[in-house]
C-alpha cells in the first residue's frame, strides 16, 4: 500500500543530514524515466516557497507532465528569495542527472522550518544515493523521507476494477482549508489526460482535504501532485474521480488523527445558512477559534461559544433561529438552553470523534469542517519549532 502500488513507479527515501536522525529526503519517479501525465494542486498563501513557484512553472511550460518529483523535509526552504530559487532549481537538476532525464521534467517540494537555507552540499551529495536506491519496494520508505512533525506515515491505496491509485501525504499541523494543506503525492496506472486530473484533482481536494482545519494556518509549500503512467489503459472517468476522493479522505483522516496534540477529532457541519460560501465562513469561524477548540479538548459541549464564533463571523446571523447540536442531542434553540439528556452529551464528549452541527436556519447553505481540538501537547509542539 504504497505511492509505488501503481505499476509504472519506484521511489526511495532517506536520512540525507538535513534533520539529525530521520529520513529526510525522498523520490518519487516513472520506472522507465519517461515524463507521464501530471497534475498539481498549490498553496494558495501568497508567501509562497521557491520550491512551489519550480514546480508550478514547470506544468504551465510542459502542458502537464513529470517524470519525477523530488523532495525534502526538516526545511521548507521558504523566505529564502532568489537563492532558495537557485537551490529548488538545483534540486531538480541534480535528481534529473542522477536519473537521466531532464532537470525540466523533474517537480520539487519542500517542507520544514521556514527562512533557513538549505543544506544544498548535502541534499546534492544525498540525491544520487537516493536515486541508486528506487525499487516498487520504496514507497514506505518515500513515505518517511517527507514526515517533519508527524508521527506516523501516511499511505493509502484503492484498487479499481482496471487500474490502481497510491498515495502517501505528510502534515499534521499548520492546516487549514485553502488548498493544498500539506503535501501529498498520488500514483496512477490508469490512462489519464493533465487536464481530466486537474479537474478531478481540485474536486477532490476540496471535498477532503480543504475540509481538515487544524490550527487556522495555511502553509508556504503545500502542494498535492498526482501522476498517471497510463499502462492499464482508460478507466471509467467517474470510477476514477470517486478513487481520487476515496485516497485524498483517507489521507485527510490520517492527518487529523495526527494532527500535533490532537486528543478529539471534530465533524463540525454548518447548515441552514445563507449559502455554501456563508456556511463555509462560520464553519472555518468557529473551528479555529481558540475558546472553542479548548472546550472540544476539556469535552466540554459549550455551546455559546460556537454561536459567538459563528456571529462574529461576518454573515447574515439570527440568534432566535440557530440551533446546536452535539451527537444528534439538541442542546440549543434560539440563541438559548433547551432541555436535554446532559450526560449523554457529555458521553459523546468523551468520544475521540465529536459530531456538532450548528443550524444557522436562513437558508439552504451548508459546509463541513474536521476541526482539532487545543491543548498542551499542540502548544508544546509549536512552542520549539523554530
Amino acid at each position: 500500500m504504497s505511492v509505488t502500488s501503481a505499476d509504472g513507479f519506484v521511489a526511495a527515501g532517506c536520512h540525507a543530514g538535513i534533520k539529525r536522525r530521520r529520513f529526510d529526503m525522498a523520490l518519487v519517479a516513472t520506472e522507465d524515466r519517461e515524463p507521464v501525465a501530471a497534475a498539481a494542486v498549490f498553496t494558495r498563501n501568497k508567501f509562497f516557497a521557491p520550491p512551489v513557484a519550480a514546480s508550478r512553472q514547470r506544468l504551465e511550460a510542459n502542458g502537464g507532465r513529470a517524470a519525477a518529483i523530488i523532495v525534502n523535509s526538516g526545511n521548507a526552504n521558504a523566505g529564502t528569495g532568489a537563492p532558495g530559487l537557485a537551490d529548488a532549481e538545483a534540486m531538480c537538476a541534480a535528481a534529473g542527472e542522477a536519473l537521466g532525464v531532464a532537470g525540466a521534467d523533474v517537480l520539487v517540494c519542500s517542507t520544514g522550518i521556514i527562512g533557513t537555507p538549505l543544506p544544498m552540499d548535502r541534499i546534492l551529495a544525498a540525491t544520487p544515493k537516493l536515486a541508486k536506491k528506487l525499487s516498487t519496494e520504496g514507497g514506505s520508505d518515500a513515505a518517511r523521507g517527507i514526515l517533519t512533525t508527524d508521527h506516523r506515515q501516511k499511505q493509502a491505496l484503492v484498487r479499481g476494477s482496471g487500474f490502481t491509485l497510491g498515495g502517501m501525504a505528510k502534515g499534521c499541523g499548520m492546516i487549514a482549508p485553502n488548498m493544498a494543506t500539506m503535501l501529498a503525492f498520488l500514483t496512477t496506472d490508469a490512462d489519464v489526460s493533465s487536464e481530466e486530473m486537474t479537474r478531478i484533482l481540485r474536486d477532490a481536494s476540496d471535498r477532503t482535504f480543504n475540509t481538515l482545519n487544524v490550527d487556522g494556518a495555511t502553509s508556504t509549500n503545500d502542494t498535492v501532485i498526482l501522476l498517471a503512467s497510463g499502462r492499464r489503459g482508460r478507466p471509467d472517468l467517474a470510477e476514477f474521480a470517486e478513487a481520487v476522493h476515496r485516497v485524498c479522505e483517507d489521507l485527510t483522516f490520517q492527518m487529523a488523527r495526527d494532527a500535533e496534540g490532537m486528543t478529539r477529532i471534530v465533524m463540525l457541519r454548518v447548515t441552514g445558512a445563507a449559502s455554501d460560501q456563508e456556511a463555509r465562513i462560520a464553519a472555518k469561524s468557529i473551528a479555529e477559534n481558540n475558546l472553542v477548540k479548548c472546550s472540544w479538548y476539556g469535552g466540554d459541549p459549550y455551546w455559546g461559544r460556537l454561536l459567538a464564533a459563528a456571529g462574529s463571523a461576518g454573515i447574515a446571523f439570527e440568534a432566535e433561529r440557530s440551533a446546536v447540536s452535539y451527537g444528534g442531542i439538541a442542546v440549543s434553540r434560539g440563541g438559548t438552553n433547551v432541555a436535554h439528556d446532559d450526560e449523554a452529551v457529555r458521553s459523546h464528549m468523551r468520544e475521540e470523534r465529536i459530531e456538532i452541527e450548528v443550524a444557522l436556519g436562513l437558508g439552504s447553505g451548508s459546509a463541513q469542517v474536521i476541526g482539532i481540538d487545543l491543548g498542551p501537547g499542540y502548544i508544546k509542539e509549536n512552542a520549539k519549532t523554530s
